[in-house]
């Protein structure tokens, strides 16, 4: 799905039009979801004109992908909306970083292959079990991780 939307370019601000072009839908379909998704708020400014930050781009793209894509249902959408972050705050709670895990190049990582990572808090006392996403490919695992991040940051 992401491989055929174009790349988004870096600016802090994105139009209605702007984004309809980067998601592939149409700007009344945005607006529909705005209704339907409570993450979905982007900011108001004269004339009611709409602006989205680069984190409601990827949300907007995660449900695309979810409707489009995996043939999700607005409600089945949203509940998978609430269980990602439900989940990235669970990860939160364990003292993981997803702002470090982002910016991993997971490429070489060579993970353990029994399954366990050390604390990042660095104690290494205890382990804290592989979840299944580290299943993933690394750019698979990024870019969940990635819409995760967008998520929290509502």
């Amino acid at each position: 799905m992401e491989n055929s939307l174009p790349a988004i370019p870096a600016k802090r601000y994105f139009t209605i039009g702007e984004v309809s072009e980067l998601c592939g839908v149409k700007p009344y379909v945005l607006r529909y979801w705005e209704q339907e998704f409570t993450q979905l708020k982007p900011m108001k400014r004269r004339g009611n004109r709409r602006y989205y930050q680069h984190h409601e781009v990827l949300l907007i793209r995660r449900i695309r992908d979810l409707l489009y894509d995996q043939g999700f249902t607005i409600s089945g959408a949203r509940n998978q909306l609430g269980e990602l972050a439900a989940a990235a705050r669970a990860v939160g709670a364990a003292g993981l970083s997803l702002d470090g895990a982002a910016g991993l190049d997971m490429g070489d990582a060579g993970l353990p292959d029994d399954e366990v990572l050390a604390d990042s808090a660095g104690s290494g006392d205890e382990p804290i079990p592989v979840p299944e996403v580290m299943e993933l490919a690394p750019s698979q695992l990024r870019a969940e991780l990635m819409s995760i991040r967008a998520l929290l940051a509502f």
